[in-house]
């Protein structure tokens, strides 16, 4: 198979000259350093300790000024060189964090955050101005509405009105509570990127540059190219590989669709239905342990758990969607005929393991620190080590100065553009948690659905969509947790089901008009028109708009029950979401392909009414047991199953 690019096209990123290019890698050098002299405790500060506030500071020092570097200020500003406006907010990022850095010591004995000096409030007018430009860069307009409107709430927060009102305090203490506190700038999104999220950007970063898509593309064209439907099954499976590690929707339908989507449409799949494969394959590996991306740590952060929890209880979802997801591709290929590539066209399973089986000894070793030794923040390093130097020795992706300097300026992008972001955003939380309104805005929420537990997560639902339609889904998420999740936790829901339920709606924007960035992005790829492409992508990704309502209203399917209660659960999931894949789909195997006309139609609502019932949790106010919806939800298939046999039949 052809090449996949060695990592996905950063269009919107500037071309740097010679010393800004270099002036920018030894400043991201320099924050790993620091985040690995922290993690392991290297010493490399002879004779002195450094704070944990101080550590953040200096690693927002480090790399948020690089986002005016590398991103321009707009569509028109100049692209091929830094212009002096952004060497100066770059200048000033680095002043600003590096001020309150060297003061760490005295900010926490002296309380600034409640009284700073005067000209330490000056510092954090600065920083304000200038963390917001950071955040619209990194984050997008929506993102920067929100955060400056938020940020600015404690000035007023006492002209509000009854349900949003809170505490006011005046602009200096403002200021300076959300560059002095561990609470705002350097809040819990902040220190989730230190003490884990920086390792596996990284790792995800220094993964696409030294030929992992390539290899993925080819063991999953391996595996699957040549059976019923080959390119799209290889779509599932190479762009849940890939999204895991980079996180980034959008970088995986780049770096697998350039392959997938070209291949799908050669076997005979239309081109709106190959960019909707692609859109639904590329943001469910996001969603996919056992990395899933930098939100589930900033999650795990929240919630006070280890990383390994949220990946234990995000598997069973993630493949249920894609289980979805293949289902209703076989049930296309099949009722159109379509066949895999032909087997001389495919790489050898024997080829592709001889040219990369050394990234499984990487994810072994990356796996094993997850889950066994539990070492979230020292992994990725660990596993980024043993990458390089197992790279070296395969001469095609060895890592000569051209390709170091791509790699170095890769992982430089990633890493200043999510501290960026991340700083940003946890201007939110310091302005709620400032006035105290994060507590009182709960309640109000709860008193708005009427006590109603469905209506809430309907409420939860809709705003995690229209959030995710603007923002990045790290900072959809971690808005949504702060609003969001303690009515929802209040109202007896499992914690961790709620975090998840808000993951899985941020991500529904990915792949529904009228935003779906995911299909948008696909639809470039596949030349179909991206309306079409959003409207498949929303059929084929279905299961993502239930799973979330399913896991949260019976925690055992995201493993969290007794031993029974999951695999009953579980396995009527899975039979549920066949019979939604085959309704969907109009195809069901052992029958063959649903007639259209009147009786076709009631046989598919039959079966997507009886796979719904199924896989649905019994108890609550539903008043049905789960042994009941799962004997009805069979009754239902069963009558529509016998109805598409009577249209095969009569065809």
């Amino acid at each position: 198979m052809a090449d996949a690019a060695e990592a996905p096209g950063e269009a919107r990123y500037r071309s740097l000259s010679p010393l800004w290019r270099g002036g920018l890698i030894l400043l991201v050098s320099g924050a790993i350093g620091l985040a690995l002299n922290q993690l392991l405790n290297l010493g490399f500060f002879v004779g002195k300790t450094l704070l944990d506030t101080a550590y953040l500071y200096w690693l927002c020092a480090l790399l948020v000024g690089g986002v005016f570097l590398l991103v321009p200020a707009g569509a028109r500003a100049r692209r091929d060189g830094v212009p002096w406006y952004d060497a100066l907010l770059f200048a000033l990022s680095f002043g600003v964090f590096a001020y309150f850095a060297l003061h760490a010591q005295r900010i926490v004995e002296e309380g600034w955050e409640y009284k700073a000096p005067r000209e330490a409030v000056w510092v954090a007018y600065v920083g304000w101005l200038m963390l917001l430009e950071a955040t619209r860069r990194a984050g997008g307009t929506a993102v920067f509405v929100v955060v400056t409107l938020v940020s600015l709430y404690p000035v007023f927060a006492g002209y509000m009105p009854g349900p949003i009102s809170g505490l006011p305090r005046d602009l200096a203490s403002t200021a300076s509570f959300h560059f002095a506190s561990s609470e705002s700038a350097l809040g819990i999104p902040t220190r989730a990127f230190g003490e884990l999220v920086i390792g596996f950007v990284m790792f995800g970063a220094v993964l696409q540059y030294t030929g992992a898509a390539h290899f993925f593309n080819n063991l999953a064209f391996a595996l699957f190219g040549s059976v019923r439907g080959g390119p799209a099954k290889v779509s599932i499976f190479a762009s849940g590989l890939m999204g895991s590690v980079s996180g980034s929707v959008v970088s995986n339908v780049l770096t697998t669709g350039v392959v997938t989507i070209p291949a799908m449409k050669r076997i005979g799949f239309s081109p709106a239905y190959a960019g909707g494969v692609e859109a639904c394959a590329s943001t469910g590996g996001v969603l996919m342990p056992p990395v899933m991306g930098a939100t589930a740590f900033v999650m795990a952060a929240f919630l006070g758990v280890p990383y390994v929890t949220i990946a234990v209880a995000a598997l069973v979802p993630s493949l249920l969607f894609y289980f979805a997801l293949f289902v209703q591709i076989d049930g296309y290929a099949a009722k159109n005929g379509l066949k895999g590539l032909p087997r001389a066209e495919l790489p050898s399973i024997r080829q592709t393991f001889a040219e990369g089986w050394h990234y499984l000894f990487v994810f072994a070793l990356l796996v094993w620190m997850l889950l066994v030794l539990q070492r979230e923040s020292l992994a990725p390093f660990y596993a980024t080590a043993l990458l390089l130097v197992i790279n070296q020795l395969w001469p095609r992706y060895r890592l000569d100065w051209r390709r170091l300097r791509t790699l170095l300026e890769g992982v430089s992008g990633a890493l200043s553009e999510l501290a960026a972001l991340l700083a940003g955003v946890g201007l939110i939380i310091g302005a709620l948690s400032v006035t105290g309104l994060a507590g009182t805005l709960a309640n109000d929420l709860v008193y708005l659905a009427g006590n109603n537990i469905y209506v809430l997560l309907v409420m939860g639902a809709i705003t995690s969509f229209i959030f995710g339609m603007g923002m990045t889904i790290t900072a959809c998420y971690i808005f949504l947790a702060i609003v969001l999740a303690p009515p929802l936790v209040a109202a007896g829901f499992d914690p961790v089901a709620v975090h998840l339920f808000m993951l899985y709606w941020g991500m529904v924007s990915f792949i529904t008009p009228p935003v779906a960035l995911a299909a948008f992005v696909a639809a470039g790829i596949a030349k179909a028109p991206p309306m079409q492409v959003g409207l498949q992508s929303v059929r084929l990704g279905a299961a993502m708009y239930f799973v979330p309502f399913f896991f949260v209203l019976n925690p055992a399917l995201i493993l969290r029950g007794t031993p029974g209660e999951i695999v009953v659960v579980v396995g009527t999931a899975v039979a549920g979401i066949a019979l939604i894949g085959s309704a969907l789909e109009g195809y069901v195997v052992g029958i063959g392909t649903v007639a259209r006309g009147a009786l076709g139609w009631a046989a598919r609502l039959l079966l997507f009414a009886g796979g719904l019932a199924m896989a649905m949790p019994g108890g609550g106010e539903l008043g049905l047991s789960h042994l009941q919806l799962s004997l009805g939800g069979l009754a239902l298939a069963a009558a529509g199953a016998a109805l598409a046999w009577m249209t095969v039949r009569l065809r």
